[in-house]
């Protein structure tokens, strides 16, 4: 789990989440990057993943950027320095990358999204740019150099005629050069620019989703507001919360958000777990090619990477959720689904034999 240094999770919850951005300094101590640079760029040359190659820098703002998949043509012929090489999506196919985000759990897992990677040479940057999601930025190798701003973060400000949503105007307030194991967090709207210090710069970018007004009234089938731009802000987590939980001070916030006095019960639930439409291609397209083996007892299973799990309480009843969908959970314990919801992993026996087998037929779980 994550060192904070001088201040506890708690107090980061409440004084930093979605708040002020924060350097923590050897969060990970002796961190070791799962991911070499050259597995990195073998994985942006496959189909399975969503890659960029990005040139330029903030000197004269002529950027270029390319889609993948790439090829070692592509690597040869790239400059010695000002470039970047972006991998979406890595924690759904790299089981490290994916036993990583584990660190991060004191964030409810369901708000989690995927781990990025940035390879960067020397001077590679994507440009000063702000968001509207979370992101702990785990600096994997190399040095990096962070600068940070609140100032200026408006659609206004953008350079015209770039493929990128680079910052036309861009002052630092905060500078931070971090090493391995360090870790830099950025809250919504907080501008950030990291530049690389090294011929060889690693960054793992563990971003979180947000929700905006528009979509939630989507899916209520509610006619949506003008307001575009306005997004979901979550309560104070408690500290001791567990990963797969949605609290009812979730539910509260959200209805507050909304305007509403009132919510289906499985309304939340079914839109922080359903999967985006690429992701569910993806998962459709497992699904027709999967055959179900036989399950064993005394083996441990793993949920695919993939799929978005949670549950809540609600009215003296337990509702779990998968991948946007109500999970039955009739004549399974409580304990025992809200343990597999918490840790993703079941070790089989015959207590827990009739949630095995719904899993294995439904949700794909693995060997682990």
């Amino acid at each position: 789990m994550i060192h904070f240094g001088n201040i506890s999770r708690k107090q980061f919850l409440q004084e930093y989440w979605q708040k002020k951005p924060l350097l923590i300094k050897n969060a990970l101590p002796n961190f070791i990057c799962p991911l070499s640079p050259e597995e990195l760029a073998g994985l942006s040359c496959e189909e399975e993943f969503e890659s960029r190659l990005v040139t330029g820098s903030t000197n004269n703002n002529i950027w270029k950027i390319t889609n993948g998949p790439f090829d070692e043509t592509t690597f040869s012929n790239l400059p010695k320095k000002e470039w970047t090489l972006l991998v979406q999506g890595v924690d759904r196919y790299i089981e490290d990358i994916y036993h990583l985000v584990n660190e991060f759990d004191f964030i409810p897992r369901w708000r989690f999204d995927d781990v990025m990677i940035s390879y960067a040479a020397s001077g590679g940057s994507v440009g000063p740019h702000y968001d509207y999601y979370d992101v702990f930025l785990l600096q994997g190798l190399g040095k990096r150099r962070w600068m940070i701003s609140a100032q200026d973060c408006n659609l206004e400000n953008y350079l015209s005629d770039t493929p990128l949503r680079i910052m036309k105007h861009f002052n630092e307030e905060l500078v931070w050069e971090v090493k391995p194991g360090d870790i830099v967090y950025i809250p919504p709207n907080i501008a950030h620019h990291g530049v690389s210090l090294d011929d060889e710069c690693l960054t793992l970018s563990i971003g979180y989703r947000s929700y905006s007004i528009n979509e939630m009234y989507e899916a209520l089938d509610l006619p949506q507001k003008s307001e575009s731009n306005i997004y979901f802000k979550d309560p104070i987590w408690d500290s001791n919360q567990q990963s797969a939980e949605i609290p009812q001070i979730a539910i509260d916030t959200v209805k507050i958000f909304l305007k509403t006095k009132s919510l289906p019960d499985d309304y939340f639930g079914c839109f922080v777990t359903k999967l985006d439409s690429e992701d569910d291609k993806k998962f459709s397209e497992i699904i027709a090619s999967y055959k179900q083996d036989q399950i064993h007892t005394g083996v441990t299973y793993e949920l695919k990477p993939l799929c978005r799990i949670a549950y809540q309480h609600s009215n003296g009843e337990l509702l779990v959720f998968v991948n946007g969908e109500v999970f039955d959970s009739s004549n399974i314990e409580d304990e025992i689904i809200i343990d597999f919801c918490n840790t993703k992993k079941i070790l089989t026996n015959k207590k827990n034999w009739i949630l095995t087998k719904r899993l294995s037929s439904l949700f794909l779980i693995q060997e682990h």
